[in-house]
């Protein structure tokens, strides 16, 4: 589990206000991006890891801008409207690794909000490279080689995977 930022209302950590300001950063990069905005119950028992974060049916993919925090409010507005929405958190915790902000509204202490960055996959497209594969035990290596681009990609596979792949080749 990879660390969170953490800022939270009245804390005297000491971390507490530079959290605050990366927070902001993090908020403020999602301008005219696309984004998953969630909404979960915390559970009864306050077990975080009891949520569900699958897809679900009122969860909404959306695209903001004018993203701010003034004092320690967050703001926005929903690309194709003009009016300015807001929430006043107790806590925000930002896990930079998975690109998600989770936001306990001050106004309603059961509730938490995700906020995620769906992740950016970046493309490389290879013509007619070298391509190797052979068994290494029960799994197999699927090697790729670009000369142009000085590139070389190993591929661990396990053999349901492998067939996976001899299968989508085939088709």
């Amino acid at each position: 589990m990879s660390a969170s930022i953490i800022w939270q209302q009245e804390s005297n950590n000491r971390d507490n206000q530079p959290n605050l300001v990366l927070v902001s950063r993090w908020w403020e990069s999602l301008e005219d991006q696309e984004i998953n905005w969630q909404q979960r119950l915390i559970p009864e028992n306050g077990n975080l890891e009891d949520i569900d974060w699958e897809t679900q049916r009122f969860d909404s993919k959306l695209s903001l801008k004018k993203l701010q925090i003034r004092g320690i409010t967050l703001y926005w507005q929903k690309n194709g409207e003009d009016y300015e929405q807001n929430i006043t958190p107790r806590k925000l915790e930002l896990n930079p690794n998975e690109q998600y902000l989770q936001i306990y509204p001050e106004s309603q202490p059961k509730l938490v909000i995700r906020i995620t960055k769906p992740p950016q996959y970046q493309t490389l497209e290879l013509t007619d490279p070298l391509l190797v594969g052979k068994s290494v035990g029960d799994d197999y290596l699927l090697l790729i080689r670009d000369q142009q681009h000085k590139l070389e990609i190993k591929i661990n596979l396990s053999n349901n995977n492998w067939q996976q792949v001899v299968k989508n080749l085939n088709n």
